[in-house]
């Protein structure tokens, strides 16, 4: 069993160096383990019970910290850094007629309101989301320019 041990480890580690995902580190190291018991007995049965216990225990306790640890900050880039902004109403906002444009950071947008509700021109409105190409806005609640 020694040899299928090492087998077991040896794929298991090739198949992480290769997807690098977190995958099957955790049967590498219940393969480690069961490989060190191989040594210790010749009983099938408990290789194969350590085996899943140090995998299941490893998968318990390395992966919520790897998790963590590789847990990305997410940092708004290109049109998400427009949502929360306040713009301005360039051209009148009419779901009905499906027209509307907003300026925000000196960026002119297609923009449809949120409600259904139309928005005239030179009123300030509260960027929602984005939908496809056009901003899905709000009237805001200081409309004066």
């Amino acid at each position: 069993m020694i040899w299928v041990w090492i087998a077991v480890t040896a794929v298991a580690i090739i198949v992480e160096a290769i997807s690098a995902q977190l995958l099957s580190i955790w049967f590498a190291l219940g393969g480690i383990a069961a490989l060190l018991t191989s040594f210790l007995t010749d009983n099938i049965a408990v290789q194969v019970i350590v085996f899943c216990v140090v995998s299941a225990v490893s998968l318990a306790v390395i992966f919520p910290l790897a998790k963590k640890s590789l847990k990305k900050e997410h940092i708004k880039t290109n049109a998400d850094r427009y949502i929360g902004k306040t713009a301005v109403v360039t051209e009148d906002i009419s779901n009905i007629d499906a027209k509307g444009q907003v300026k925000v950071d000196n960026q002119i947008w297609s923009a449809r309101s949120d409600d259904g509700s139309a928005i005239s021109s030179g009123k300030q409105v509260n960027v929602l989301r984005i939908e496809g190409v056009k901003l899905i806005v709000s009237a805001a609640e200081n409309n004066n320019l």
